[in-house]
């Protein structure tokens, strides 16, 4: 599409010629590309509608690559993106082979850091402007943090380093009330209360710019009118300074972060100014398309969608069976009807893992503690030490950040935590950052911790029914996707049991997890025995020394790096038996997988249908 502005912008040095009251049409065409791109490639819609003025605001003021801009979270960078030489080959975003779809220093040097998960941003950039010191023309450096990631406890730690050491780090907090879904908790009411201060906040930033335009105000007189600043505001409004302000970063704002003219002067203004500094913008996540501004969860991520009517494409295919998250959120809700003790737990993902379900009906026993993994985990152990019984459902990449929290404060006092571990194995156009492939490696050699994956939605009602009884830590990983039905509504299920799913001889086949599925396909005409292990620890001895004793060749597969899996655990269990068996591992190597739709991932990796029995052939004919 022919656009008057944006189809001669291939770098920030084109933007820059542009006058300054050019810059609302630049920011109008850049949200009518990135809607009519993703109505038919979709991605991460309503976080980049929100964020444009801003991408357009920084790279028309700094001096980019040269000052290093920092995103966070990464799906609110596609103007970004396109700004910066690559809207060409923007219809490749989140395709195999194409943009990565979060901002990476593999990809292009405008991409000052990795920006796939939540809440960094603030860190990474202060260890960039100090690393930076010894420069004789030290780059700006600018964290845009917003979209949920200041509910993180990582962005606190970093403004607290920030505050006590020297540097000239600006934070531009980019306040949408939103994540995924909205916001709620202290933290989103008091920016609500900053951004309600309206009155005394003109005025600050009125005075502040009469002071400097006198020459009242300069650098080596910052501190003495920062504290004379706090004062009065404590006497005008009888209100304390904010939580910013009384970490001895300088605040401005709030902004309004859609007025790009205004965020331009105010960029000038501040982007010189010594120390670390906070600009405080209040944008609306979906900006400019109204499906996406009145249903900011939905459009957070809308698949395809018609631009005209606002209409998306829904799944029409394949519907007889549930989403994995649905099948957990529908038996949440069945077994908290049953049983008063068991409370939810997510970490702002309660529509990503249909903990929305028993949100609508029992809200009370539902938490949404935002973007704090380790807080979240930590938190369902508390909750476990009353008696309480915490389903804690957290994505598996997103696991990885409360790691510490799983070990210190579940797995060492045993504490009943049932951590539901959603998008395990390969999730699809996310890609590196997103893929859950180290959850049965990284748990497996935690002392008092239990792991479970379900082959099919009833093994997963089963396994969550088994949880609310059992003692102590339980890990039940699934994928994301549609879930496979056996039929069988009742499984005979038992800790650390698995099953026989077909006798063979000559080679036997165990695999865990929904994955089996795709290896009982790969199976057919093949005089293969195939056990799914259904547990990863405590691991079914019983299977693995008949295994062990009556085949001379075994196949591991899993959907996780095989490096601490499945795998590893029957090479272990043989090593120490004596058994002479020879062991095949099939799952991901040491890599990570880049981004691309899952058939075109699980093919990549040797995972496909075609692949496995290709495998297994091989074995049989060696």
């Amino acid at each position: 599409m022919e656009y008057k502005y944006l189809n001669d912008i291939n770098s920030p040095a084109d933007l820059k010629k542009l006058p300054v009251t050019a810059l609302p049409e630049v920011c109008a065409e850049l949200r009518d590309f990135i809607i009519r791109e993703l109505s038919h490639n979709p991605g991460h819609l309503g976080s980049s509608l929100g964020a444009i003025e801003i991408a357009v605001a920084v790279h028309y003021v700094f001096d980019t690559p040269n000052d290093k801009v920092v995103w966070d979270v990464g799906h609110q960078a596609y103007a970004h993106k396109i700004l910066t030489g690559r809207r060409e080959r923007f219809h490749t975003n989140r395709q195999f082979k194409g943009l990565a779809p979060f901002p990476t220093p593999l990809e292009s040097e405008y991409d000052a850091f990795i920006a796939g998960h939540a809440s960094n941003s603030i860190s990474a950039a202060l260890g960039i402007d100090l690393g930076n010191n010894t420069n004789a023309k030290k780059p700006h450096v600018v964290a845009i943090i917003g979209d949920g990631a200041m509910t993180g406890g990582l962005a606190f730690e970093g403004l607290n380093n920030a505050s006590m050491t020297k540097n000239d780090l600006l934070i531009i907090l980019n306040d949408n009330n939103m994540a995924i879904d909205p916001l709620k908790g202290g933290i989103t009411q008091y920016l609500v209360d900053i951004t309600t201060s309206k009155r005394y906040n003109k005025w600050r930033w009125d005075m502040y710019r009469l002071m400097v335009k006198l020459h009242l105000m300069d650098e080596h007189k910052t501190s003495r009118m920062r504290r004379f600043n706090t004062n009065l505001k404590t006497i005008l409004t009888r209100q304390p300074n904010n939580i910013f302000q009384g970490m001895n970063l300088r605040y401005f704002g709030p902004a309004d972060g859609h007025s790009v003219e205004d965020l331009v002067r105010i960029l000038k203004e501040i982007k010189n100014h010594k120390g670390p500094k906070v600009l405080h913008l209040i944008t609306k996540k979906g900006k400019g398309y109204a499906p996406a501004e009145n249903d900011q969860t939905t459009w957070h991520a809308p698949g395809e969608f018609n631009v005209e009517s606002g209409v998306r494409n829904q799944d029409s295919g394949q519907n007889s069976t549930l989403l994995w998250q649905e099948v957990f959120g529908e038996t949440l809700l069945e077994l908290a009807k049953e049983n008063e003790k068991i409370v939810g737990i997510t970490p702002a993902m309660p529509s990503g893992c249909s903990m929305t379900i028993m949100q609508k009906e029992l809200p009370e026993r539902v938490f949404d503690v935002g973007i704090a993994e380790g807080h979240a985990v930590t938190f369902s152990a508390g909750l476990a030490s009353t008696g309480a019984i915490p389903f804690c459902n957290i994505y598996s990449s997103f696991l990885q950040r409360a790691y510490d929290n799983i070990i210190h404060d579940v797995a060492l006092p045993k504490q009943h935590v049932i951590l539901c571990i959603d998008r395990a194995g390969i999730v699809g156009n996310d890609g590196a950052t997103h893929h859950g492939l180290f959850d049965l490696a990284y748990l497996r050699p935690v002392p008092n911790m239990t792991i479970a994956a379900p082959r099919t939605a009833e093994d997963l009602r089963a396994m969550m029914r088994l949880a609310v009884d059992y003692k102590g830590p339980i890990a039940i990983r699934y994928p994301r996707g549609r879930s496979y039905e056996s039929g069988t509504k009742n499984p005979d299920m038992h800790v650390g049991k698995g099953i026989c799913l077909k006798e063979g001889k000559d080679l036997a086949v165990l695999s865990i997890g929904a994955i089996g599925n795709v290896v009982s396909e790969a199976i057919e005409g093949l005089q293969v025995a195939h056990y799914d292990m259904r547990w990863l620890k405590p691991i079914d001895t019983d299977i693995l020394d008949y295994v062990g004793t009556h085949f001379p060749k075994v196949v591991t597969v899993e959907d996780g790096v095989i490096s601490g899996g499945l795998g590893s655990a029957v090479l272990e269990y043989f090593a120490d038996k004596g058994y002479a068996a020879h062991v095949t591992r099939l799952g991901v190597n040491d890599q990570f997988v880049e981004h691309g739709s899952t058939k075109e991932l699980y093919s990549l990796l040797h995972l496909d249908k075609q692949s496995i029995c290709e495998s297994l052939l091989q074995e049989l004919e060696k």
